[in-house]
């Protein structure tokens, strides 16, 4: 068998492998990653691409290796969830970094952070000056968590008392001039109520929309596609 041949066929069974063995890791977003995650998903990568190009190494032994890789993180996840010493020898734990604007220099050598790198982070968060800060925890995934003082955030509704209205979660219902009949059922709305809005706003089809979203207010947005404006039409007050 030519030897090419024999590489595409170990790169799909590859491929296909780590697939299956990521999806049974679990979801977990970049930013949320363990510095220890973030060596397992490169060790995985790299046996699969051993088995993809390495046509002297044995498939099976490569994907059984592939596999103690995959299972072992899975297990230590499950204990993680159950016991919280486990957590902590694991994951790790948040390390506060500045007190009361003070900044803890015993601490940032544990976590061997320099000052500059949490100046850097700061600002990335707006915070340009460090007597804002209440607490700043470095936390396992290599982020800064900020709390600021008191006298130093933004002012919210509740601080004045004042009461606000129920937002939610806006609902799509329609995607690229296709309407979702499960989102319609879901809010006991029919696409006849659906197109009587539309046709209200001078759109005849449905296929000019990119995106209508209803929020909880009872507001359709509707974006056309194209350079087509976009309108927000208001559907409390009609049928």
């Amino acid at each position: 068998m030519s030897i090419i041949l024999v590489v595409i066929i170990r790169s799909f069974i590859a491929f296909f492998s780590l697939l299956i063995l990521v999806r049974l890791m679990g979801k977990q977003q970049m930013s949320e990653l363990t510095f220890f995650d973030y060596i397992v998903g490169i060790t995985i990568g790299s046996i699969a691409s051993t088995l993809s190009v390495q046509v002297n190494q044995n498939t099976l032994a490569t994907l059984a290796g592939m596999a103690v890789w995959t299972i072992l993180p899975i297990f230590l996840a499950y204990l993680c969830l159950h016991n919280v010493w486990a957590r902590k020898v694991v994951e790790g734990e948040a390390t506060i970094v500045i007190a009361n604007g003070k900044i803890l220099e015993k601490n940032l050598q544990k976590v061997r952070l320099s000052i500059d790198d949490v100046i850097s982070q700061l600002r990335s968060e707006g915070v340009f000056n460090i007597t804002d800060v209440e607490f700043a925890l470095f936390e396992t995934d290599g982020k800064l968590s900020i709390q600021k003082k008191s006298t130093k955030r933004p002012l919210t509704p509740g601080d004045l008392s004042l009461s606000t209205q129920y937002e939610g979660l806006p609902a799509n219902l329609i995607e690229d001039g296709v309407v979702l009949q499960d989102a319609l059922q879901s809010l006991n709305l029919t696409k006849a109520w659906l197109y009587n809005h539309l046709k209200n706003a001078d759109i005849p089809d449905v296929k000019q929309v990119s995106l209508a979203q209803l929020d909880t207010q009872g507001n359709l947005y509707v974006d056309l596609k194209g350079d087509k404006s976009f309108f927000t039409i208001s559907t409390n007050n009609q049928n």
